[in-house]
């Protein structure tokens, strides 16, 4: 993807606005998963109602993306976007009222809903923002997601340390983040149907090509939510490291992720996505096999910690380039988009429950195994992420776009 000559001031600014709407809705995840342990004693509920109840975002998700695309034809993109944003800002209030749990699940299905939409909306955007720059940006658009979501955890664990309410504290925050994302919309692209336009279905089958871009995100995001959860309890009980080195890998992993997104861009730029993705397969492949191989106290934990970062850097831009895959894949970037969102989705609650589940029945190495099976699917399944140009798909914009 190359230059197409000087760009329009107004596209500049749109990349930055854009960026900053992706550090928002980051921040908005990170500082709500700091108050669950709150939010769990506050409705009373055990373990097991709560696994139960945290399954209800991924749910809301799921049933709701499909409608992002609607709204965004409707109302223009830099409108519906702004409109989303403040709803998945306010989203976390919801669950911290909830008093028992068929309200904690409701709360959780809307909070759900709420970020399932924007982040289709965001994403959407993003495509045509780069597009319209002519070079790369989706990896450093999720690398500030990520950037946002340390901050929001960062400040979540401060109130959670100082015993602030977390109604209180979500409450500020939604007000905070609302106020700041309204005001980052302003300047991102507008984006608007052309006249005669037929809108897309409120709810339809993603179409086949994004399923199988989606395939692709799937591995990557199994492996991100086997790593972040089972982590630290992989170093804990297979390698016997102390609990606070077992705690830091997770943080490693993190870690790794967030800073090879910001560097993924310029790989994209040199490489093109298909070998960058093939070659974060092998990266993650790679990182899968010392982490199988690490089992045992006698090789100590550099290999598991070593084998875990790598993991973060080779899935990395795996989800941010199957995004860009998807919105260039179709005549409809939104419904493509959410088709690919919701596969991952799956991905990421499946993954925590398989690893366990597999663990129970053999041991933790199988399921990392298991990890490093599908990574391996990364380097075979990259060449999907070479999507075709789109079409002619008539669009148009609103002049404030380049102002």
């Amino acid at each position: 993807m190359g230059g197409t000559g000087r760009i329009p001031e107004g596209v500049r600014r749109a990349r930055w606005a854009v960026a900053a709407v992706f550090a928002v809705h980051g921040a908005v995840t990170g500082g709500f998963a700091t108050r669950v342990p709150w939010i769990q004693e506050h409705a009373g509920t055990g373990a097991g109602q709560l696994g139960m109840a945290l399954a209800f975002p991924a749910i809301g998700a799921s049933c709701a993306m499909p409608l992002a695309a609607r709204v965004s034809h409707r109302f223009g993109s830099r409108l519906a976007l702004s409109g989303l944003l403040v709803l998945w800002c306010a989203a976390p209030v919801l669950p911290a009222l909830s008093p028992g749990l068929l309200a904690l699940c409701a709360a959780l299905w809307v909070y759900g809903a709420t970020s399932g939409m924007a982040d289709v909306a965001m994403n959407a955007l993003g495509v045509r923002t780069e597009e319209r720059l002519g070079r790369p940006i989706m990896s450093g658009l999720h690398g500030m997601w990520s950037a946002g979501g340390l901050a929001g955890s960062a400040a979540g664990t401060v109130a959670a340390h100082a015993r602030v309410d977390a109604r209180l504290h979500l409450g500020v925050a939604a007000g905070v983040l609302a106020l700041l994302g309204t005001a980052v919309c302003r300047r991102v692209l507008d984006v608007r149907a052309a006249p005669g336009e037929h809108a897309p279905p409120r709810f339809a089958l993603p179409p086949r090509s994004a399923l199988v871009i989606g395939a692709v995100g799937f591995c990557a995001v199994f492996a991100e939510g086997a790593s972040l959860d089972w982590s630290a309890v992989y170093l804990r009980d297979v390698v016997g490291s102390d609990p606070g080195l077992a705690a830091a890998c997770t943080t490693a992993f993190s870690c790794a992720m967030a800073v090879a997104r910001f560097g993924g861009d310029a790989a994209v730029r040199r490489f093109g996505p298909v070998r960058t993705v093939r070659a974060g397969g092998v990266l993650a492949t790679t990182g899968g096999a010392l982490v199988v191989l690490a089992g045992g106290p006698a090789r100590g934990p550099a290999p598991a910690l070593t084998g875990f970062a790598l993991l973060g850097l080779g899935i990395a831009v795996v989800v941010p380039l199957a995004f860009a895959a998807a919105g260039r894949s179709g005549p409809e970037p939104g419904r493509a988009i959410a088709g690919v969102a919701t596969v991952t989705y799956a991905s990421g609650l499946v993954a925590p429950a398989v690893i366990g589940q597999l663990a129970d029945a053999s041991s933790l190495v199988v399921s990392f195994g298991l990890v490093t099976a599908l990574t391996v699917g990364l380097v075979g399944g990259a060449g999907v992420l070479r999507a075709p140009a789109r079409e002619g798909v008539a669009r148009r914009e609103s002049p404030a776009a380049h102002r």
